[in-house]
This record gives C-alpha cells, structure tokens and sequence, in this order.
C-alpha cells in the first residue's frame, strides 16, 4: 500500500519538540500522529509506522530507508511501495515543516519511562540466553538505550524494536540482548531520556538459590534417615504379620 497524501490533511494533532542545548542532550526536530500512523524525527533519523485496528503492521526507517514488519505473516496480506512511500513520507516532512514554522514551538511535557529487565528464559549458568530491556510510558519518541555488562558497553548480540504506540499516545520499546550467563557477570540496560534527569540504569544478576547452610543439611539427612527406619520398621511388622496370620490352621 502506498501512504495516501491524503494523510497530511488528517492530521490531528502537532506537537513540536525543540532540541536541549548542552552536553549528552538528544537533538530532536518534531513528532506528527496521523491516526494510524505517526511520523518523527530526530537529528538524520526519523520513523513512520502504520497501524491497523490497533496493531502496528510496519514501520520505516527514515534514515536507514529500510522498511521492517513488525511479524513477517504481515506481509503476506498487506504490501507497502517503499520507493512511492519513501516520497510520501517526504511529502509529509514538508506539510510538517511549514506547520510548526506557523506553530508557536511550544514543547510538549517530556514523561519519565519506566524500564523492566528480564529474561526470555529461565536463567541457568552457562546456558546461552536472552535479556530483554522493555522501556515503557516513552514520550517523546526520542531515547538512547545502551546495554552494560560489569560497567562496559556491550554492541555485540543487540537488537531493538521501533517505537510502538500506545492508547494513552506514549509509545514501548524493547531492547534485546543475547548472551551467557556466568557466576560473576552483572548487566545494567542504561537508559538516556528528555524526561529523566540523569542516566537511567535497570540492574540485573543471575537469580541463584542459596546453598543449605550446614546445620539445615544436617537436619535433612537425619529427617531423611528417619523416615527410612520407619518406612523398614513398618514393612517389618507388616511381613511378620502376614506370615503369622497364614500360618494359622483354618
């Protein structure tokens, strides 16, 4: 499907994002949501996403010009002219542009995230798995998301989803990354937004149970032990019984 240049005139709503000057700060140009779809952009990057009844279907990147399904059975009943939309979206940019140059460049509230790390699966040492980074409540779409190990950044392994819009119009992402969990290894998913006022840094460790301590061995054998003199006690008497009672004349 072709974005329909139609779009631009359902905009419904504009906001207008200004770049903080100063050290680390995230440049950002301006964000539009057109219904189904909204279109950002930062610094050279940027994203349009298409949505149905609810559901992203896809997204492009502005920068890269890649075009990335959310689920790859999307694609076999829907199409998207990459070349022809890259030229809509283009269009869009204009339509944009000379709306918040009319604007009063006001900046919209920026919204702290909330940020979760878990695992995909059960964490056992030695066993390859997946750390996953879910970053929520995100608005503006703007943020910078880096993965540490033992306090160093980690690039190898990584992946990210595009920005998914919510009900309540912030908008979720999820940052993954595989690896190896050792004894000794720490991570932290490292988390830069307009709405934090410093780095923000979701610890996680492996999750191992404690050793028994000895008195609790200790107690366990001889509970253990226990049971097993009663169990042979109780079979003893039970044998002994029943050869006595087959041994009385009828």
């Amino acid at each position: 499907m072709a974005v329909p240049a139609g779009l631009v005139l359902g905009l419904l709503t504009l906001m207008t994002l200004l770049s903080r000057h100063g050290a680390g700060a995230i440049p950002a140009d301006h964000l539009g949501s057109y219904g189904p779809a909204f279109y950002q952009s930062y610094d050279a990057s940027g994203q349009f996403t298409h949505e149905f009844d609810g559901e992203q279907l896809f997204s492009v990147d502005l920068k890269s010009g890649e075009l990335a399904w959310r689920l790859p059975e999307f694609a076999d009943f829907s199409r998207f002219d990459l070349q022809n939309g890259l030229v809509s979206i283009a269009r869009i940019r204009a339509h944009l542009a000379v709306l918040v140059d009319r604007s009063n460049r006001s900046r919209a509230a920026s919204v702290p995230p909330r940020v979760t790390v878990l695992t995909k699966s059960p964490t056992e040492l030695g066993k390859p798995n997946i750390l996953i980074c879910v970053v929520d409540n995100i608005f503006p779409p703007v943020i910078n998301v880096t993965w540490l190990r033992n306090g160093q950044t980690v690039t190898e392994g990584v992946a990210q989803t595009s920005f998914y819009s919510q009900p309540d119009h912030t908008f979720r992402k999820f940052h993954y990354l595989t690896f190896v969990p050792g004894q000794d290894d720490v991570y932290d998913c490292k988390v830069e937004h307009w709405g934090l006022d410093e780095p923000l840094l979701e610890h996680w460790e492996p999750q191992l149970p404690a050793p028994l301590p000895d008195t609790t061995e200790t107690l366990v054998c001889a509970l253990g032990l226990a049971i097993g003199l009663v169990a042979f006690f109780v079979g003893t008497v039970l044998i002994i019984t029943g050869t006595l009672v087959s041994s009385v004349p009828r």
